[in-house]
């Protein structure tokens, strides 16, 4: 009777200190070599929480002959404690001592091969140890092999896997998804997708998660739209796949949506759901919902201070960036590296330079942070853009690590800010080679030596792009009207009202005129960075979405721009008195921040 009793004893054991009682009363009783006792003292050592691994471990090489269950039972410990190599290992010791393996023994063993880099042919090993002990048509070990394979970008196998099981379940379907997509095969995702005779909410998610993560935001919301005329309801997954969505195309009206749906259907906004929402509101311009949505929640995460802080740094709104960090410590929420990135970033945007060296030394001070790569980005950026390029060469000589692409390419843009071309001659190259294939580093430095003149070195960099195949990206533009999404590309016809548009452009053009416009042709000729240079500026993306806007809104609407590229000089002087000209609030979002033209300024103060 005793050992029953211990045994319903152990599955009320709460904490190690009870467990240890137990694992001595089990040692007086003389069970300290039973599998069957032993097991389930190492199931809670291993397994449960609050346990220890380690104990665990002392135990397992205690025992003479642990069976297939205890080994399992370490499977399953050291992956939740992230030791793939230990498990892989284990598995090789269960072989060597000749315990047979069961149904339970190849998912965690796979797992571990499939989340350790470099395990793919310990991983082929295993699949052949499936079908030599006939466990191959076990839906659960042939799931985790086609995550394993995907993984391992071996989708031929995961394939052939998925094709040969004789039961797909719900995990098969969306395993197999998820695998082409997180490659890029979309379209092979689809027709997987397309395959299953009942799409549940789970592939519904992966199908859609999966065109959002490519950036194929138009594709996603006519799936999204397939999904709701078939009556599918829509879940926290579903919903923060197409936030992201709409975050992507600025497309605040289907944001809004979206969140009046959530909270009519119920859906839990917990603090992820709640972080994504407010990014999307940040980058879709409405800073003020966000606001509403973070002071909503009873409990704000780091990552929901973060978002919030981040938000205010791409609108350019430092001060309160930074009052909301002090509201974050003052609530007694430690903030991480993240925070810090945002703050700094804030600073940058504002021109703050005082306040961001301080808070570059201050993360350290009180936190003790080391700046990581991103913060050193930050500060080159926020010294650059105030004009203190030597201070920012010399954070960059000072760093403690190589700088990467991303600290040198802010000092570059800070050196064609100021049109410093001895300094971005130098850091230039060294971001080109860095950085082959991005075409703006080349063009930066084109537009730098045309500016000065030098056509033959503008020839040389623009023959070095061709050489190596580097294409320069097309600026395109996107505007929201009546929940539809319209995109315009430099110089575009294919809109069906081309013809107005263009129309629409030319007025624009000749009435801000009177308001002083004056086109700069510099920028015409030289600046290829932002738009295609055949491109007249006229026709650059943002100049005909605004048309399209003016064409389509009301007086006193607000239009809503989001542009691929940052913005240029002429389209940035001539939204200004465009919002002058019509009495019209125009937010446009690039590359790097908001740009919020009201009344003939821009709330970045010509400082972006």
């Amino acid at each position: 009777m005793a050992k029953p009793t211990t045994f319903k004893n152990l599955d009320f054991c709460s904490t190690m200190e009870e467990l240890k009682q137990h694992h001595a009363q089990i040692i007086k009783l003389g069970l300290s070599s039973d599998n069957d006792a032993m097991g389930r003292v190492i199931k809670f050592c291993a397994v449960s929480q609050p346990g220890d691994l380690r104990y665990a471990l002392k135990l397992f090489a205690s025992l003479p002959q642990p069976d297939a269950f205890i080994y399992n039972t370490m499977y399953r410990g050291y992956l939740q404690s992230q030791l793939h190599t230990h498990c892989i290992s284990l598995y090789s010791h269960m072989l060597e001592n000749s315990v047979t393996p069961n149904n339970y023994s190849f998912p965690p063993v796979i797992r571990a091969c499939s989340d350790c880099g470099g395990a793919t042919e310990g991983g082929k090993q295993v699949h052949a140890h499936m079908i030599k002990f006939g466990f191959f048509q076990d839906s659960y070990c042939q799931n985790n092999l086609i995550r394993m394979y995907a993984r391992f970008k071996e989708l031929e196998e995961a394939r052939r896997v998925f094709d040969g099981m004789e039961r797909k379940d719900d995990v098969s379907w969306t395993t197999m998804i998820s695998g082409y997509s997180q490659w890029g095969c979309l379209d092979e995702a689809l027709h997987i997708f397309e395959m299953m005779d009942v799409k549940n909410s789970a592939a519904w998610n992966a199908v859609i998660a999966a065109h959002v993560q490519n950036n194929r935001f138009h594709d996603a919301f006519k799936l999204f739209g397939r999904m709701i005329e078939e009556n599918m309801e829509m879940d926290s997954f579903v919903a923060a796949s197409m936030l992201a969505a709409c975050t992507g195309l600025g497309a605040l009206e289907r944001g809004k949506w979206i969140h009046k749906r959530m909270e009519s259907r119920g859906i839990k906004i917990d603090t992820k759901l709640a972080t994504t929402l407010m990014d999307m509101y940040c980058k879709c311009g409405r800073l003020d919902k966000a606001i509403e949505v973070f002071d909503g929640l009873c409990i704000k995460g780091v990552s929901s201070w973060n978002c919030m802080i981040g938000g205010f740094a791409m609108h350019g709104r430092g001060r309160e960036a930074i009052e909301l960090l002090k509201r974050m410590e003052a609530e007694a929420r430690k903030p991480d590296h993240v925070t810090f990135v945002n703050v700094l970033a804030a600073c940058a945007h504002s021109g703050m330079v005082e306040e961001g060296r301080h808070y570059f030394s201050y993360m350290t001070e009180a936190y003790g942070i080391a700046p990581r790569m991103e913060h050193y980005g930050c500060l080159v950026d926020l010294l650059g853009r105030a004009g203190l390029l030597d201070r920012a060469r010399r954070v960059i000589d000072e760093m403690p690590m190589n700088p990467d692409v991303g600290v040198l390419g802010a000092l570059l843009g800070a050196c064609r800010i100021h049109g410093n071309l001895e300094m971005a001659e130098e850091i230039g190259q060294q971001v080109i080679e860095l950085e082959p294939g991005n075409s703006g580093r080349y063009v930066l430095l084109a537009n730098l030596y045309a500016k000065e003149g030098r056509l033959e070195d503008v020839a040389r960099v623009r023959k070095l792009m061709n050489d190596r195949g580097v294409k320069k990206v097309a600026g395109s533009s996107t505007i929201e009207l009546a929940g539809r999404v319209c995109e315009f590309v430099a110089g575009g016809r294919a809109h069906p009202e081309a013809r107005e548009i263009y129309a629409k452009v030319g007025e624009i053009v000749r009435r801000i005129r009177d308001f002083g416009y004056v086109i700069d042709s510099e920028g015409m000729l030289y600046d290829v960075g932002e738009e295609e240079s055949e491109n007249p500026l006229h026709y650059h993306s943002e100049k005909l979405a605004i048309a399209y806007g003016l064409l389509k809104t009301k007086p006193g609407e607000t239009i809503r721009i989001t542009k691929n590229l940052r913005v240029c000089k002429d389209c940035h002087e001539a939204s200004k008195l465009i919002s002058n000209a019509y009495d019209r609030e125009i937010i446009v979002r690039d590359r790097n921040r908001f740009h919020h033209f009201k009344g003939g300024v821009c709330s970045c103060n010509d400082y972006w």
